[in-house]
């Protein structure tokens, strides 16, 4: 089978969905949704409306577009279509997805609140320049369902794009959260695994030691934010020391204005430097929230595996019981031993009886671990496939980060390189 196609696409793409088309059109004609459609999230707004228990709620929604751009697809050449949807809805779609296809790596949606912000209230839910951070992440969310082959397939995904009302009561109609129960089962089914799979074992070490790099590689970030933020604000100092002396200093006075314009100019572009940083740390974010995706892909194998174990064990003691039955013995103490001592052994009849109910329970238990085994192997074929593309993605994705961050930390130097030359410059034309 071929190598899934890695997408390449632009969290800012002005994009935007139309009429509908059958799951089998769709998937004859195209792959993934990105093929033929754009999608965007824009105009965040902040709205306040009464909950049920009579409450002001205030909340933010998100302008969800789409359009058609392939001239053979339905609905092409038609307005761009659009709707709004809040965080919690956002929220829903990934439960969904993540219960529906426990063999895909769901991407994570962005963080709900803020963390941390530099110079702003670290709790303000509604600060511009989070709301924006996070409407680029729910963007991005969206563009990564919509690129990928199975999800983007999904009718519910395509009725969050366009269906405008009832879309939660659609969602909740497809009894998903009657299959959520796996989640919780899978937590201690790793410490019952009597054959764990080392493939299972080694993506669950990735994803830790993903998650580990990562979380360092923020914390050094912060440490350098707060230098590079401190270094910004000094200049503050050096303008307004290069003003004041411009007062006293009557034959230089343009030149120390000027040099204090520069210093003032450069104290002042920390804060767009600053949003630029958040943008590469939720980028980061984005991908240490992918570990908790990828351990849930395990968690669900061990759960099929644990169950497999299990037919496995019920099938050998049916069998064993059954050859006992056979050969007229009772293996060590048992109920069964011990009836036979109190009341006798069975007659022929009666043991033959038993045999052809062991037979049956043995055959329905066959059939059973045939099942499981076949669920279990095509879980694992789908997971590691989605495993091996997610892997791809990330390579492609941390070389686009890693190579944007040092692009954007040499542009920085090169302005502060340029403040001090233009301050040098200025101060030496009047001597």
């Amino acid at each position: 089978m071929a190598d899934e196609e890695i997408v390449d696409y632009s969290p800012e793409l002005n994009q935007n969905s139309a009429e509908s088309i059958s799951e089998n059109e769709l998937t004859q004609k195209r792959d993934h949704l990105l093929q033929w459609m754009e999608v965007s999230v824009s105009e965040p707004e902040k709205r306040t409306g009464t909950s049920s228990v009579a409450m002001q709620d205030t909340y933010t929604v998100y302008l969800v577009e789409t359009k058609v751009t392939d001239r053979e697809m339905p609905g092409y050449g038609d307005p761009p279509s659009s709707l709004w949807r809040r965080y919690n809805e956002f929220e829903l779609l990934r439960t969904y997805l993540e219960v529906m296809y426990p063999a895909t790596v769901v991407p994570p949606l962005p963080e709900k609140r803020v963390s941390h912000a530099w110079h702003k209230l670290p709790t303000d839910r509604f600060d511009p320049d989070f709301i924006e951070r996070r409407r680029i992440g729910l963007e991005n969310f969206l563009l990564r369902v919509a690129s990928h082959s199975t999800l983007s397939k999904d009718k519910i995904f395509h009725g969050f794009l366009k269906q405008d009302d009832d879309w939660t009561k659609t969602v909740y109609s497809t009894d998903f959260q009657s299959k959520a129960d796996w989640k919780l089962k899978a937590l201690s089914a790793s410490f019952r695994l009597k054959k764990p799979d080392r493939r299972f074992e080694e993506v669950k070490t990735y994803s830790n030691e993903l998650q580990t790099h990562i979380n360092n590689i923020l914390k050094i970030r912060t440490k350098l934010v707060e230098r590079m933020y401190g270094i910004h604000k000094i200049h503050n100092n050096y303008g307004r020391v290069f003003s004041e002396w411009s007062a006293i200093e009557k034959e230089m006075a343009d030149s120390l204005q000027t040099a204090g314009h520069y210093m003032d100019v450069y104290a002042s572009s920390i804060d767009s430097l600053l949003e630029e940083e958040e943008q590469f740390a939720d980028q980061l974010k984005e991908y240490y929230g992918f570990g908790d995706s990828l351990r849930n892909v395990c968690r669900k194998q061990e759960l099929l595996q644990l169950d497999l174990e299990k037919v496995e064990d019920d099938l050998a003691s049916k069998t064993a019981y059954r050859e006992q039955q056979v050969q007229g013995k009772t293996a060590g103490f048992s109920l069964s031993g011990m009836k036979t001592k109190l009341f006798g052994q069975d007659t022929p009849d009666q043991r033959d009886q038993k045999i052809k109910q062991l037979d049956e329970q043995i055959k329905d238990a066959e059939e059973q671990l045939k099942t499981a085994t076949t669920e279990a192997q095509d879980f694992v074929t789908l997971a590691l496939r989605d495993i091996d593309r997610f892997k791809r993605q990330k390579a492609k994705d941390m070389k686009d980060i890693f190579t944007n961050y040092a692009i954007m930390q040499i542009d920085r130097c090169k302005k502060g390189i340029a403040v001090w030359q233009n301050a040098r410059d200025v101060a030496f034309a009047k001597l």
